[in-house]
């Protein structure tokens, strides 16, 4: 009697109209005063909107994904409360401490990891670095989509753990603001509130491509003094713990590659320092083993349960 209530019950009501577009109008209102007019914005609106009255599957996706929506939000929102405005920007005594930890001797003076490499790099590994920095997003994104059909709990789980994850290292970011290796490469030690992204050592895949694939990403970057902790370093080691805790077996073996591959890219290519890599690391490890206590000892729990009863 229920399943025929609920075949017999509208796909979508005035209420599903009103809350979707009233959302939809909020979002881009207060994107508009803080940040101002993006295409992506729009984008973003109409792929929500697109899943969520396209089928009953594709909504119950994009309600469960709109855990990821709210960190993306959250980053880009960074923009407008640039981190560099509450606390000093540590250049030149971390790429010391980098030095002084990992320093490479090399022709009678020491290099950090990241000016080694740009010495001794090649086209290969621009190449190749290149195509794993491309799998920071894409690889979390289909591993999401894969849990969403075979495991929905899982699913849930995975993308509350990836947000947390973020939020811990957003709040590193404004408490310890950090240069990267190549804002030390253009402008030495001296502090410049408004510099631009940068594609750093990645210029050389989209040279030897021909196409601006990493300089576009980088345009939109939402602060430059977000080195540390490289949560590109973060995100393979949340795909590869719940890529275990669900038995993935030879894909675990693509998903440990790819964090290496990962890892390795980000201090190639100037983008971070070994410390930032390690912070990364570590973040991703307190992040998982905190959301594993919520889960057990909060009311994180129940909101995980509701959200299942949503998207199941």
């Amino acid at each position: 009697m229920t399943d025929q209530i609920r075949l017999n019950r509208p796909f979508f009501s005035l209420r599903d109209i009103l809350s979707t577009t009233a959302v939809s109008l909020a979002y881009l209102l207060i994107s508009y005063f803080l940040i101002g007019f993006k295409s992506q914005q729009i984008i973003l609106v109409a792929l929500f909107n697109l899943f969520y009255y396209a089928s009953v599957i594709s909504r119950k996706f994009i309600l469960g994904f709109s855990i990821f929506i709210v960190y993306w939000i959250i980053f880009d929102y960074m923009k407008a409360f640039p981190n560099y405005v509450f606390n000093k920007v540590h250049i030149e005594e971390l790429y010391n401490l980098e030095k002084h930890i990992f320093g490479i001797s090399s022709q009678g003076t020491v290099l950090t990891p990241n000016e080694y490499w740009r010495l001794h790099g090649s086209t290969a590994m621009d190449v190749i670095g290149g195509i794993f920095y491309l799998m920071w997003i894409p690889v979390p994104i289909a591993f999401a989509v894969y849990l969403f059909f075979v495991n929905r709990e899982q699913f849930l789980k995975f993308l509350f753990t990836f947000v947390l994850v973020n939020l811990i290292g957003f709040v590193i970011y404004y408490l310890y603001p950090a240069a990267p290796p190549w804002y030390v490469q253009y402008h030495r030690f001296v502090f410049e509130a408004h510099t631009m992204g940068n594609t750093a050592g990645l210029v050389k895949f989209d040279r030897f491509f021909n196409a601006p694939i990493f300089k576009s990403i980088y345009s939109n970057g939402s602060n430059v003094f977000a080195a540390m902790p490289s949560l590109h370093s973060s995100y393979p080691v949340i795909v590869l713990y719940y890529g275990l805790k669900n038995k993935l077996g030879l894909v675990n073996v693509f998903f440990g590659v790819v964090m290496l591959g990962i890892w390795f890219t980000a201090v190639y290519t100037s983008h971070h320092y070994v410390l930032d890599v390690l912070s990364g690391i570590i973040c991703a490890i307190v992040g998982i083993g905190l959301f594993n206590w919520l889960l057990k000892h909060t009311a994180l729990n129940g909101l995980v349960e509701k959200m299942y009863a949503v998207v199941r």
